[in-house]
């Protein structure tokens, strides 16, 4: 039998040494990014990747054996565990097939079955089934019971077809022919629930209302869509094993029963009893079941592939280039509540907050233009942040007058998604932050940390209220939750953290340190000043020697007692610095960033516990100290004029920022309130099977107004910019007017006849089916 060390060494194709090596690591309590940075030479270069994978496959393939082994010690226990069935238990490799082998042997509630089995029938069913020549009728004479409830042939013959039926329902290889089957032929199916056509609320599901299509190919996005029709009862979901079979004949599925069990039946006697118990285990037994456990695994997958789009994206989100340490006034725009504002300095420390009202009912505009030129001048503000909420355009507008009205060096003003930025106002980590706050500032001070460093204010948000998912809320929390947190705990560490400034929230994303131990920090440096080396750390409460292992490499101290204390540099290879001064005949300070490094014996140096992996790592480390794997900071500029779904025209080309990648396509923030969507196919001129190979969450991009549906807020974009925009579309506001006032029905419906491709008409699926959704989140 294959070890688990073996399995998922042939499924990472790597040298099962080094999945026993990480697996003895990984229970030793190191974590993944620790591992993968720090203990390269053991593990032989398994990166975070295949870190990630083997951890995951580790749980599944150790509760596959413990599985097992409880099933194994059952059958067992019943007597009934031959050397062929513990040799196929022995060999399943996941947890459905052995699952299905230990059906016949699971304790089951009393079947009807097992009560005939009970009143003595087994023998009728039994013989047959081996001997088709029987007749039926006569046979079943001799099996009367009457006390059991079986006094004529009717009766006992329908008692011997659940003994047999339920017999092939338990059989584990049919059970893996019929899916194979199913999954090769079969379709998902949906249609409206009657009743539900005409409902509003049941319009974004309108693609689904008669659809069908192959259970092989159907995208996860489109499963998710239906999945969630179902949930809201609008659709019905179904499997039809034969599409393309409109007579009453036998389903493939029944002559697949009939094959496996041999049973080549024609005139015979007991031909057409055996022909009801294969219907009957088919359509009373293994149709729904089936059914059931495909369209699970269909969600499984699907949750996966959603699961897998919403870390991407939040990756990107997280490693976003940081404007960096420079005096930010965060504004966080409204109408008639008012903007807030708050200023902060350099490291993100709050120095100022107030409230203007320059839009209506007040309409103070020239008075607050006049009072973000004194905070500009008072605070030598150097970046504006505006939120992208509502009044965000307007918002914008009054700062540019602002900064119009500055002499010498201007602030430089950038839009930022404010996505998440009122669940940030409204939690505990704000709260003891600023515990004298209004909610309603708090938020504007975390729109002008996270244009300062998005990871480092990002983190204090729950993941999923950042915006960045498809269909995050119809899949597992559990999995979402653990998926996003190693995505947020690799970020965090492949940039590294400044111990001084670090806030709790993000000290707690950093390898080895819990919760508790990252506010033991802040207040241990509350309480005795900043720390000046790494060697502070031991002397934190509930803080280890396994933690400080695990967490001392990814924290820098910046002018410190140590210039080694600010790189990624593990103080565990210190000495070996020690011995690249000496060789070089430097000191420490003029070793940094020295051409000379590259003139380094790395072999001389080697020592069994570190080999000329890890020295090559520090020398790296040496040339670039400190440095930021981000990108350089950019931002986009939003068209003039350009404020509302209303405003945009057919053709435009506008920048934008790119807000959300899914399967189907990107969406885009060209500065309206309203993100429009890119379809797959308008992305590139070459076929790409995932956007995210040629754009991701924040990038800057240039895009044409492909259609616009005012009414329903929805924006058609392309980044093919000699694509052509479609004839048909209540884009402008003088466009809307002329087809309200011809046909308002029509106007409003014109938008869902326009689709000619058949890849655009998946665009206008998921316009309903997603889009929506994703403006929710976005507010």
């Amino acid at each position: 039998m294959v070890s688990i060390a073996e399995q998922i060494a042939q499924e990472l194709n790597v040298k099962t040494t080094q999945i026993n090596t990480a697996i003895n690591l990984l229970d030793d309590g190191s974590t993944v990014p620790f591992i993968a940075r720090y203990r390269k030479e053991v593990t032989q270069g398994l990166d975070d990747n295949h870190l990630r994978h083997l951890a995951q496959r580790l749980t599944y393939l150790r509760e596959l054996a413990d599985r097992r082994q409880v099933i194994l010690t059952s059958i067992k226990q019943q007597n009934k565990l031959t050397d062929a069935l513990e040799k196929q238990i022995e060999q399943a490799d996941n947890k459905t097939r052995l699952e299905d082998l230990y059906l016949p042997f699971k304790p089951k509630r009393r079947t009807k079955g097992k009560m005939a089995i009970e009143a003595g029938i087994a023998p009728l069913a039994e013989a047959l089934l081996k001997n088709w020549q029987l007749n039926p009728e006569i046979e079943a004479r001799k099996y009367f019971n009457a006390e059991a409830g079986y006094s004529d042939e009717k009766s006992v013959l329908e008692g011997a077809s659940y003994i047999l039926a339920e017999q092939f329902a338990e059989d584990a290889n049919l059970l893996q022919k019929l899916r194979r089957h199913l999954l090769k032929q079969a379709h998902l199916t949906s249609k409206v629930l009657k009743g539900k056509e005409s409902l509003r609320e049941s319009s974004k599901f309108k693609d689904y209302f008669q659809h069908s299509e192959p259970l092989k190919t159907v995208p996860s996005h489109r499963i998710l869509a239906m999945l969630r029709g179902r949930n809201e009862g609008v659709l019905q979901i179904a499997i039809n094993v034969d599409p393309h079979n409109e007579s009453n004949s036998y389903s493939s599925a029944e002559q697949l029963i009939l094959e496996h069990f041999h049973l080549t039946l024609s005139k015979q006697a007991a031909a057409d009893f055996l022909t009801k118990v294969v219907q009957l285990t088919w359509k009373t037994k293994l149709s729904v079941s089936l059914s059931t456990e495909l369209i699970t695994q269909l969600r499984e997958q699907a949750e996966t592939e959603a699961i897998k789009v919403f870390a991407g994206n939040l990756h990107d989100v997280l490693m976003a280039a940081p404007a960096g340490a420079k005096s930010t006034l965060g504004l966080d725009p409204g109408l008639r509540t008012g903007c807030k504002l708050a200023v902060v300095d350099q490291t993100g420390k709050l120095l100022h907050t107030s409230t203007i009202f320059p839009h209506a009912p007040q309409n103070h505009w020239d008075k607050s233009v006049r009072t973000l030129v004194n905070i500009c001048r008072q605070h030598k503000v150097e970046l504006i942040a505006v939120g992208n909420g509502t009044g965000s355009r307007e918002s914008d507008k009054l700062v540019a007058e602002a900064i119009a009205q500055l002499e010498g060096n201007k602030p430089n003003k950038v839009m930022v998604s404010e996505a998440g930025a009122s669940v940030y106002s409204a939690s505990e980590s704000a709260a003891l932050e600023f515990p004298e706050l209004d909610v309603s500032l708090r938020g504007a001070v975390s729109i002008a940390r996270r244009l300062q460093d998005p990871l480092a204010e990002l983190v204090k948000i729950d993941p999923k209220a950042i915006g960045v998912g498809q269909y995050q809320h119809d899949v597992s929390q559990s999995q979402l939750s653990a998926t996003l947190d190693n995505v947020i705990e690799d970020c965090v560490n492949s940039v590294g953290v400044d111990l001084n400034s670090a806030s709790a929230a993000l000290l707690t994303r950093v390898s080895g340190l819990s919760k508790t131990m990252a506010n033991n920090i802040v207040s241990f440096r509350d309480q005795h000043g900043r720390f000046t080396n790494r060697k502070q750390l031991k002397k934190v409460a509930r803080l280890g020697p396994k933690a400080f292992e695990q967490a001392a490499g990814f924290l820098r101290i910046t002018e410190g007692d140590n210039v080694l204390d600010q790189s990624g540099v593990h103080p565990e290879t210190y000495p070996i610095v020690e011995k690249i001064i000496n060789q070089l005949n430097l000191s420490l300070s003029e070793v940094i960033n020295n051409d000379k490094l590259s003139q380094i014996d790395v072999n001389s140096l080697a020592t069994d516990e570190f080999g000329t992996v890890t020295i090559k790592d520090i020398i790296n480390e040496l040339e670039k100290p400190n440095r930021d794997p981000r990108p350089e900071f950019k931002t986009a500029t939003f068209a003039d004029g350009v404020n509302t779904v209303a405003d945009l025209e057919l053709g435009m080309i506008l920048e934008g920022v790119v807000s959300n990648v899914a399967n189907f396509g990107a969406f885009v923030d060209v500065g309206v309130h309203q993100d429009g969507l890119v379809h797959i196919s308008s992305i590139t001129d070459k076929f790409v099977d995932d956007p995210r190979k040629v754009v991701k969450a924040g990038d800057i991009v240039k895009v044409k107004v492909l259609e616009v549906d005012v009414e329903r807020k929805r924006i058609s974009l392309t980044m093919r910019l000699d694509e052509k925009a479609t004839a048909k579309s209540t884009s402008s506001k003088s466009t809307m007017a002329k087809q309200k006032s011809a046909n308002p029905k029509k106007a409003n419906n014109s938008s869902n006849q326009r689709k000619s491709k058949p890849q655009k008409v998946e665009n206008a699926a998921m316009g309903n089916a997603f889009a929506d959704a994703f403006a929710k989140l976005k507010k």
